[in-house]
Formats: C-alpha cells, structure tokens, sequence
C-alpha cells in the first residue's frame, strides 16, 4: 500500500486502474500530505480541501486543467499574479472559465446567468425521459449494451444540447464528438490537447449558432447567450460566448457518463437496492447522491498557491500545486460515519464535494443530479435483472475493468450490462 502511496499518479497508470486503494494509501499518510514530486501537495481531509476550495486569495484556479503540467516555473523575485497572467495570456486553454479567478470568473459567468435554472430544468425533464427511452430502444432486444458509448454518451450530449437550444436535425453531429480517453483533461502524461479534442468541432458549430442569433434571434437559449451582456452592459464578443457556450456543452458530458457507469455497477452488485428503488422511485435521487459520494467521478482537481497560507497545520507556499482530491474528501470518517459503506439514507450524504465548492462549484450539479436520476429511472422500469457482463467483465467478486488512464476522471473505458426486458 505504501509503494502505491509514492507512485507517480500523474505518469503512472498503475495507480489509476486502482483508484480506491490509491486514495487509502494517500490518507494513510494524513490529510495534507506533499506527494515529494512535482511540487504537489495532495489533500484527501474533507475540512482541509473545502476550506481550500472557498479560498480565492491564497489559490489560484490556473492549473485546475493542467495539474502540475501548468507551463509556469515559479520565480520568487517576481509578482506571482503577473506570472500566472502571462502564463493564461500565452495559453490560450488556460483563459476557460474553470481556470480563471475572482473577478474574471464572476464577468464570464454572467453570460451563462439564466441557462441553467430550475424552471429551465423543470421544462427539458419530459425530453430527458423521451431520450432515455429513444435510446433505450435502440438496444432493448439486445439485451445487453455498453453503458458508455451506447447509453451515456448519446444521452448526456443530447440532453445538453436541448438545454442549450442547439438545433434537433444537428443530432447526429452531436452524437459523433466522442473523445477518445487520451483527449481528456488529467490524461496520465500531461499529453492533452484541446486543439485535436472533437469540441473544437463543436465550437465552429457555436460560433455559427451564435453569429447566427445576433443577426436572427429567436426565442431559444442560443439567443439569449448570444444577447447577454456583461454586468457592465457591454457585449462579449463572438468569441468570448463561443468559448463558454463550449465549456457549458462539454463540461460534464464525460463525468455524467461515468456516473451512470457507477450506479449501475452497484446496482448489478445490490439487486435488494435495485428493487427497492423501483419501489421508492423518491429515493433515487438519494442513490445518485450517494453515488455521487462514494464512486463520485472526480478523482481530483488543482488549485495554485500564490501566498503563503496555513491550512490543517501544513504551511502551503506559493508556486506548488494542490491536488484536491474528493474521492478522499467524500470518504474522510472524520465527516461520514463507516464512510466506504453505501447507504442511501446517510443522513449528511449530500454535503459530498463531488460538484466542487465556492467560487468554482460546478454551474450544472441540477442537470447532472436531474440526468442521473430519469437514466436509473427509465432504465429500471425498462429493465429487470440489470446485471454487468459476465462474459465481459468477469464473475461477481472477479471483476475486471479498465479504468481510464486518469489522474482527475475516475472511470472506465467500457462497461458491459446484461438484462432482461421488464
């Protein structure tokens, strides 16, 4: 356990594909604890990480995409704010909104005021449960389907581009920008590049949708992105609404997939739950939550230190890297009671941080919790004897699957389920 501790996560795949027993491992050595590579400090203590996450003056969000292969060497005889400027002013995928601070972050999230709203959500949940079974209807007489490419994905892409008004005879389009793992953000090696990631494809869509409104508007949420001004009352340009309408479509395509892949992994290992659900269909957005908990599919984000602050004890300087890793934070027994047992009436299930917390909490925690919860729905009333592939994926209390090569995204690059049709 102690030699997985040390390895290199952010190189070594062998620590990916054991992702529960590398997050012991970090917690064994304490809450806060340097990894002694890298310049990263790795957090797994729940209070220690959230109070880093609601601290915006002594970190830094640039290096939230990259991790520690932020192209900036810290120099101490210079002003730390200008190096981490002119490190986003030279890079222009660290300028998203996920890696900006303070008062950047707050201007562009005013153009994504009003997308994602609970009245906006309320009305697209009769498409989300129309989608489900769309999809669904395309392997039923299978009986038996790989829950990434031929449920998650289609249904997490097309459920956001409904969200954001995209066109219904654009569907195939959006259905075909499936990254391969090596393009994801976290890819162990530091090797990805968002210039040969297929949502480069879909910001020349964006840039036409909008072009497009401003010139022609109508009465959808393009529109309304493509008109929102800035606090100040001026205009973004083009750009800048491409950019974040962008980020709002591919943010939590991947990580949704993999919640879907996870609750039913457990559910094939708990068929008592699965009934239960179908029982207590109120109760599933309880299971997804403590999903969201124990299997949440963050393994980690990043935060910089620009100033010198002491946290939990540990005197963090600037120029490291912390690695706040909320597996950990969602398993620390310091906050959830027998904290690896899976239990849908935990009390204080939902205070997980798998959406982040502060400034940079996640904008769309609603619609991953609301796709969540219709996809376990649709699926068990569709299905009975949900159950994963042994011929896939090995007998019960053998299994093997493959974990994406990933320091930051924890899931897995396939996952087989058989069924029978209810």
């Amino acid at each position: 356990m102690s030699e997985l501790a040390n390895a290199d996560v952010f190189v070594d795949n062998a620590a990916a594909q054991r992702p529960f027993e590398y997050v012991e491992a970090l917690r064994a050595k304490g809450p806060i604890t340097p990894l002694g590579f890298r310049n990263v400090v790795a957090v797994t203590g729940y209070d220690e990480g959230v109070a880093i996450y609601k601290d915006d003056i002594h970190f830094s969000a640039i290096n939230t995409v990259t991790g520690p292969f932020l192209p900036l060497e810290y120099d101490a005889d210079r002003d730390i704010d200008e190096q981490i400027e002119h490190c986003r002013a030279a890079n222009p995928y660290l300028g998203m909104i996920m890696s900006e601070d303070e008062a950047a972050h707050a201007r562009s999230k005013t153009i994504l005021n009003g997308i994602i709203t609970p009245a906006r959500l309320k009305a697209n949940e009769q498409y989300m449960y129309t989608l489900a079974d769309e999809i669904i209807d395309e392997f039923i007489d299978r009986g038996t389907f790989n829950v990434v490419s031929d449920f998650g994905a289609p249904y997490a892409q097309l459920t956001v581009a409904d969200l954001m008004g995209i066109p219904k005879e654009d569907n195939d389009m959006v259905r075909s920008l499936t990254a391969d793992p090596s393009q994801l953000p976290g890819n162990v090696g530091g090797t990805f590049d968002m210039g040969t990631n297929p949502l480069a494809q879909m910001g020349m869509a964006f840039y036409q949708y909008i072009a497009d409104r401003r010139a022609n508007p109508r009465d959808d949420v393009l529109t309304r992105m493509a008109q929102q001004t800035y606090e100040d009352g001026t205009l973004p340009t083009i750009e800048e609404v491409v950019g974040l309408a962008t980020f709002l479509f591919g943010a939590g395509q991947d990580t949704t997939v993999q919640l879907f892949t996870a609750m039913l992994r457990h559910l094939s290992d708990q068929p008592e739950l699965a009934e239960r659900l179908r029982s207590e269909p109120a109760r599933i957005a309880d299971f997804v939550d403590e999903t969201l908990r124990l299997f949440g599919t963050s393994k980690s984000t990043f935060r910089y230190v620009r100033r010198p602050v002491t946290i939990g004890g540990f005197d963090f300087r600037p120029g490291q890297h912390v690695m706040l890793h909320t597996l950990g934070m969602n398993r620390d027994p310091r906050r959830f009671d027998d904290p690896t047992n899976f239990d849908i009436d935990r009390k204080n299930g939902r205070t997980h941080v798998a959406f982040g917390r502060g400034l940079h909490a996640c904008a769309g925690a609603p619609l991953a919790r609301a796709e969540g919860r219709i996809a376990i729905e649709r699926l068990l009333v569709r299905m009975k004897n949900i159950r994963i592939s042994d011929a896939r994926h090995g007998p019960a209390g053998n299994r093997n699957f493959s974990f994406l090569p990933n320091y930051s995204l924890l899931g897995v690059t396939e996952q087989w389920m058989d069924f029978d049709r209810a």
